[in-house]
């Protein structure tokens, strides 16, 4: 058995080891101040080192972020640039959905380590701090994309209408902040169910049936047309299983993470069958060899539950392993940067493969190999996402733009010049970007 051991047990609470942290927006990132913390608030995991609001930092869950922004990128650069009828896209776009489960599972896990004491009280500060951490990102990146996508013709008429449906409905990968914010409409009355409950292995079991159940109905047709396809992703019913793992994971945190931990080969085994299981389910339906099977293409497939479960699974165990103190400090500085710039990452992405397909980028399949043409396109765009958001970061549009607060510019400066610049008589201290404990 191979067992995975980090920091991750252990966590700094900072990531200076100073014991404290700016918080950063995002879906399920901000910490509870102490003001929302019930009576009775159970204490933090056992052997770690605590901020002062009374949690650790999950350091490693934190380094899940930028991976699965990775997937997204990869997913969204696929559908621009390689060429759509192949099976190999398809089979590895099947397989790249994995990454909106995995978003969804890291807010919800997250949302409620920070407010699991959420005191009824506090409800009206909750629902703000989500609204300034997600909503207005989410309205003012609509907005941007409108701008982009404007096409003259339509009159001022239908162009409003056309930007309420985008509000509505989310802009093309903006749909995954609609989902987190119908979550955050029904989170409390879920935690209080959760904490009002003991089996919640009984739960979690129930929630996995019912979304087998609601997946297949979906996949072959039974359900009306309001409920399947485009509509399906954006209703938060299509991933009730991956929220609500989410939520009992993070209320049994510490014994997860050991089991996890225990059982690597395991874990690592059962993501490759189930990824093998539904390349071939993809394979046979694509070319009609089993019609039963229903659509390839379909966004919800029940073949690859178990496949999505490995391998968040899986992104998890990576998480610790890249946080892990034995990992040299440009390592983790890299995951470090990933993990603050993630959000604008998520945010800003289209923007650049919007523009590298005006470009003509993706003519150069002629020359390049597709496969190679992806990863070019997803670092190139990642990187420029990393820059744009950190550039962002430090000015007055940051919240709005990146969900992060403000940094100051002299962040940017190495360690060391910073620290002398803190020595010099009559300058000022200037504290490090730090990152909150939530992940997104």
């Amino acid at each position: 058995m191979t067992t995975v051991a980090g920091p991750a047990t252990t966590p700094s609470a900072g990531r200076d080891g100073s014991g404290s942290a700016e918080p950063r927006g995002g879906p399920g990132r901000p910490p509870a101040p102490p003001a929302e913390r019930g009576p009775g608030a159970p204490p933090g995991p056992p052997g770690t080192a605590a901020p002062p609001s009374g949690r650790r930092r999950l350091d490693h869950i934190d380094a899940m972020r930028p991976l699965k922004q990775v997937g997204v990128v990869s997913t969204h650069a696929l559908l621009a640039f390689a060429p759509g009828a192949s099976l190999a896209v398809g089979g590895s776009l099947m397989l790249l959905h994995v990454t909106r489960e995995a978003f969804l599972f890291v807010s919800s896990c997250m949302l409620t380590y920070s407010y699991r004491a959420l005191a009824a009280s506090a409800l009206g500060r909750f629902f703000w701090r989500r609204f300034v951490a997600v909503g207005i990102p989410y309205l003012c990146w609509t907005a941007i994309y409108f701008g982009i996508t404007y096409r003259a013709g339509r009159g001022w008429g239908g162009e409003l209408g056309h930007l309420g449906y985008l509000v509505g409905t989310g802009y093309y990968q903006l749909y995954y902040l609609l989902v987190i914010m119908e979550f955050y409409l029904v989170f409390p009355v879920l935690l209080a169910v959760l904490r009002r409950t003991a089996r919640h292995g009984r739960i979690l079991a129930v929630s996995a049936l019912a979304q087998v159940v609601l997946v297949s109905l979906m996949h072959w047709n039974v359900l009306p047309p309001q409920m399947r396809g485009f509509w399906a992703t954006r209703e938060l019913t299509s991933y009730e299983f991956y929220l609500i793992a989410g939520m009992v994971v993070a209320l049994h945190l510490d014994e997860v993470h050991r089991w996890l931990c225990d059982h690597v080969r395991l874990l690592l085994g059962v993501t490759l069958a189930g990824a093998v299981v539904a390349e071939v389910w993809f394979v046979l339906a694509a070319r009609g060899v089993l019609g039963w099977l229903g659509s390839s293409s379909d966004p919800f497939q029940p073949v690859v539950i178990p496949f999505n479960v490995g391998a968040i699974a899986s992104i998890y165990i990576l998480g610790v392993v890249l946080v892990d103190r034995r990992r040299s400090a440009t390592l983790r500085a890299v995951v470090r940067s990933g993990s603050d710039n993630s959000y604008g990452v998520y945010l800003a992405q289209m923007v650049f493969i919007l523009a590298l397909g005006g470009l003509g980028w993706g003519h150069v399949t002629t020359v390049v190999p597709w496969p190679i043409l992806s990863v070019l396109t997803v670092a190139l765009v990642f990187g420029a996402c990393v820059l744009l958001t950190s550039v962002l970061a430090r000015t007055a549009l940051s919240k709005p733009l990146t969900g992060r607060a403000r940094v100051p510019w002299a962040s940017w400066l190495p360690a060391a010049a910073r620290r002398r610049r803190a020595e010099t008589p009559g300058e000022t201290a200037v504290a490090p970007p730090l990152a909150g404990p939530i992940g997104s």
